[in-house]
């Protein structure tokens, strides 16, 4: 039974981690180019020089003597995000909404003490969300207020869309929402929902939480389905855009929907995960071979998303809808 449902997946094109990792990250993304989206500071630099609308940076944190200008840096009256230059999967990110009684309200609605905060900011420097635990900076970022369109099926926090790019070409994008289960984070390890995205329209299709599908918001009970992102070519402009400043060939973009800025780059991932498929009911494989096909990356980023959006609609020519198949309980 194993073996069938292995071979089951091969037929669906479904790409596990070894294939990712051999075929799209070692070789597509050189270990020297790594660091542009490691390091976020090295992205909104890129990004500044592109044109990419990315969060406005208040300051940086790098050493012990710098926090005495952190004061200063939190004084925005719409909040702001703290987060570790070198960090991962939203560990470490401190969203702080606004003063509060000699203290400050966090977006969850918690109030802390500016001790509490130097403490947390002492934390980042040390290394202790960065990858591979070495010394870090700390990120004073202007808060995202996501759009409104997104109220009725999110909890709290701030939704983001994940579009991944091969070779310049946009391939498959999700929407990330966050849940009471994450708490208030749109990481799907920790129980946040992804929902495929239609590549040509914009439009979400079927929601997936820890590998199951869902038509519905766990929490607001609304439904996930024929929701229209606003900015959607805009959107997939800035993800064709972000690989000619990496020159990375798989590559994760995340962007956030501002209610006053519109769509912001918040940043890069050289090792996207898999579960993009899962949230599509599509795999990866037969997507990689058409564009790799292509040989587009060479070409303007308006006519990359045209070869994406075609390719996109050969292979999935109907989005898939919440009555085309058995919902998971």
């Amino acid at each position: 039974m194993l073996f069938d449902r292995i071979r089951l997946l091969k037929q669906a094109g479904v790409m596990g981690l070894n294939e990712r990792n051999l075929r799209l990250v070692n070789d597509l993304n050189p270990r020297r180019l790594m660091r542009l989206v490691n390091d976020k500071l090295e992205t909104k630099t890129l990004c500044a020089q592109a044109d990419i609308p990315t969060p406005r940076l208040f300051g940086t944190v790098e050493t012990s003597f710098d926090m005495r200008r952190l004061p200063e840096m939190l004084k925005n009256p719409t909040g702001v995000a703290i987060k570790p230059a070198n960090g991962s999967q939203g560990n470490g990110i401190l969203v702080v909404a606004e003063p509060m009684n000699d203290a400050w309200k966090l977006a969850s609605g918690r109030r802390v003490a500016y001790e509490d905060l130097k403490f947390h900011v002492s934390n980042i420097l040390s290394g202790m969300y960065s990858l591979g635990g070495l010394p870090d900076k700390a990120m004073i970022e202007e808060r995202v207020i996501f759009s409104q369109v997104f109220d009725h099926i999110t909890f709290k926090g701030v939704p983001d869309i994940r579009i991944i790019v091969l070779k310049g070409i946009p391939m498959f994008a999700m929407l990330r929402l966050a849940t009471a289960e994450s708490d208030g984070k749109a990481n799907l390890h920790k129980g946040g929902v992804g929902v495929g995205l239609d590549l040509v329209t914009g439009v979400t299709a079927l929601g997936m939480q820890h590998g199951k599908y869902i038509d519905i918001h766990p929490d607001t009970a609304n439904t996930l389905q024929q929701l229209q992102i606003p900015y959607w070519d805009e959107m997939l402009l800035m993800a064709a855009r972000a690989y000619d400043v990496t020159k990375l060939g798989y590559l994760g973009v995340d962007i956030v929907l501002d209610q006053v800025r519109g769509p912001l780059l918040l940043e890069m991932n050289a090792r996207p995960g898999i579960a993009i498929q899962v949230a599509n009911r599509s795999g990866l494989r037969f997507h990689v071979d058409a564009l790799l096909k292509e040989k587009a990356e060479h070409l303007l980023p308006e006519k990359r998303v045209e070869i994406a959006k075609r390719v996109f609609r050969e292979l999935i020519p109907e989005p898939v809808k919440a009555s085309d198949i058995t919902i998971d309980s």
